[in-house]
């Protein structure tokens, strides 16, 4: 009889040496719920919870919204709309009752930007959530009242903190002191920043910003920019070359919209040009001449059609199907032929356009567009071709300097370092931080850099010394041009930007120890992510109680700040309860330190004349 084969079994392990069992650290009791770092109470903390704060960074034209202890916001849109018109400008109307009828449109705006944040984008109830409002300095004092009317009035929320968008972008960097530029869609603002005091009497602006580009953009591309319209049917899209279809680029076709996907999907900004003199506007009148430019001649064999013809190799073999797959198509060259005759006057920027698209290594781009109402007979979109050097060379608008009114991004820095104390301006020079929209172009900060140095170690005219002949015959030395940033040459190797995507080999231990140290943020959102720590940790600005607004509502107009006849009056909408929002512009300033006491020896010290006699 056969048996039946035993199945193998592992080996028992040796009893002498058993296996360790790992040692864990565990609780007493599981169901304990360990305390947020941020909140003293043991209660877990969610979305659902009421203890995170809403940060609001309303602008005038993008906002972000999201909760506090977040790293990003929840969402970011356009509170224009489609349109990307921006709520508010620097211009307000100055007739009262034009005046009036503007605050009312703002106000039903506002108004319906407020509630979508809260009913569509966080989904939230306003009556059990704190806010956060992240605030321009130079905020205008009736917008930050109409919005704080929404909040309180409509939307009943129970307090808001009202924080500087510089001050909270710092706290994002983990810096105590630096000086910050928010370069933003209306103006770009420097504001420095000692031991977390805003220094707002030092506060410098310009309104080189991101309008001013899209202006600028637009502009260019009106001028050396091509548009292929649709061809009018199947078989001249095959038969018509695009050649003989191109055209100027109308007005209706570059749109904020697209102004606004070329501004942020294609520019960048290129590296300063050596030969290029920056004192120079880009854009001369029509009354400046050529050799004021100190620019290389146009060359007469360049016209304005040699910008914007078509190679041979991309007119009627143009890919329709690679177009509609993306909407952008890198070319190489772009020559368009059959181009309107120049304007006049535009000689001049001829030039600047030769010497920009010789040092230019950018390519072109074709941007699939919508035709314009008048040309909707076509099949399909039209093609904007916009130049390679427009793409490099627009944002060169932001670094002009020279004038007084509209200083450069640049000059706006070493100005604000110009007015501080002379004991800061060392720290300060070694602890800047971009923030913004604007500088969200590739190459914006490096650029920066690049143009404080330049600033700052460029002298004064080589011919301003040189002598100059006199009657007699005889040379007498021509007068000295004034060097403005003379003071601030010793913070040369000091200079350095936080958030610095590519700092240079740094020149001192400050400039080692700062450059592109900061979080790695975007610059847009670098106040918001401040704006949400300082909503975790339990901080904040000023904060203003609901029911403190209901107090000074309550109460009569008794504001005397406006007696004056010849003053304006005051709007319907108008309400007391307005003094009791913070502005710092009303604020009497801070008194100095005191005298130091002088010491009993010297006081007690006869004068040097006696002891002299």
């Amino acid at each position: 009889m056969s048996t039946v084969p035993t199945t193998p079994r592992r080996p028992p392990p040796d009893s002498s040496t058993p296996a360790p069992t790992p040692q864990t650290a565990r609780l007493g009791s599981s169901h304990i719920v360990q305390s947020s770092p941020h909140y003293p109470t043991t209660r877990r903390h969610s979305l659902y919870g009421t203890e995170d704060r809403i940060i609001l960074d309303p602008g005038s034209r993008v906002w972000k919204v999201g909760f506090s202890g977040e790293g990003k916001p929840r969402d970011a849109f356009c509170a224009g709309g489609d349109s990307g018109e921006p709520l508010w400008t620097l211009n307000r109307a100055s007739k009262p009752a034009e005046r009036e009828e503007e605050d009312k449109v703002l106000e039903a705006r506002l108004q319906a930007c407020l509630r979508s944040v809260f009913h569509n984008s966080l989904l939230t109830d306003p009556k059990s959530r704190k806010v956060i409002l992240v605030e321009h300095p130079l905020l205008p004092l009736h917008i930050k009242e109409i919005i704080a009317r929404i909040l309180f009035n409509n939307l009943q929320v129970p307090s808001i903190s009202f924080a500087s968008s510089h001050l909270l972008a710092l706290l994002a960097a983990g810096r105590v002191t630096g000086l910050v530029l928010d370069c933003g869609h209306l103006e770009s603002s420097v504001l420095p920043i000692f031991s977390f005091r805003p220094l707002y009497p030092h506060l410098r602006t310009t309104p080189l910003a991101g309008a001013r580009l899209s202006t600028h953009i637009k502009a260019l591309l009106l001028m050396f920019g091509t548009y292929i319209p649709p061809a009018t049917s199947l078989s001249a899209t095959m038969n018509i070359p695009a050649a003989t279809r191109s055209t100027r680029v109308p007005q209706d076709v570059l749109t904020d919209k697209v102004i606004d996907e070329i501004k942020t999907r294609i520019c960048f900004v290129g590296e300063p040009l050596e030969s290029e003199n920056p004192s120079h506007p880009m854009s001369p009148g029509p009354g400046d001449s050529s050799s004021e430019l100190d620019l290389p001649p146009s060359d007469p064999a360049f016209s304005e059609s040699d910008f914007s013809r078509v190679s041979a190799d991309m007119d009627s073999n143009f890919s329709s199907q690679h177009a509609a797959s993306s909407g952008y198509s890198v070319v190489s060259h772009s020559q368009l032929a059959g181009i309107d005759q120049p304007h006049a006057g535009e000689s001049h920027i001829q030039a600047l356009a030769t010497m920009y698209g010789r040092h230019s290594t950018a390519t072109d781009i074709h941007m699939r567009v919508d035709p314009p109402p008048s040309q909707q007979t076509g099949t399909g979109r039209g093609t904007l071709i916009i130049p390679g050097w427009i793409r490099e060379r627009a944002a060169e608008v932001l670094f002009e300097g020279g004038d007084v009114d509209e200083s450069s991004v640049a000059e706006v820095i070493l100005d604000t370092l110009l007015k501080v104390p002379v004991d800061l301006r060392k720290t300060l020079a070694s602890s800047i931080l971009v923030i913004g929209g604007t500088p969200m172009l590739p190459g914006f900060i490096p650029r920066l850099h690049a143009e404080l140095t330049r600033a700052v170690s460029r002298t004064a005219n080589s011919s301003s010394s040189s002598a100059a002949p006199s009657r007699a015959g005889r040379q007498r030395p021509r007068p000295v041009v004034y060097d403005r940033y003379a003071a601030l040459r010793p913070l040369l190797p000091y200079f350095a930007v936080l958030n610095n995507p590519a700092p240079p080999p740094p020149a001192s231990a400050n400039a080692a120890a700062n450059a592109g140290k900061a979080p790695a943020f975007t610059p847009a959102l670098m106040a918001w992510v401040g704006g949400s720590l300082a909503g975790a940790l339990k901080t904040g600005g000023v904060e203003v109680q609901r029911e403190k607004w209901d107090e000074a509502e309550a109460q009569p107009d008794t504001d005397e700040d406006l007696p004056m006849d010849s003053s304006p009056p005051r709007p319907a909408k108008s309400s007391p309860a307005k003094n009791i929002l913070p502005d710092w512009t009303r604020t009497p300033l801070p008194v100095g330190a005191p005298p130091a006491p002088r010491p009993a020896a010297a006081a007690a010290s006869p004068p040097l004349q006696a002891v002299v006699g």
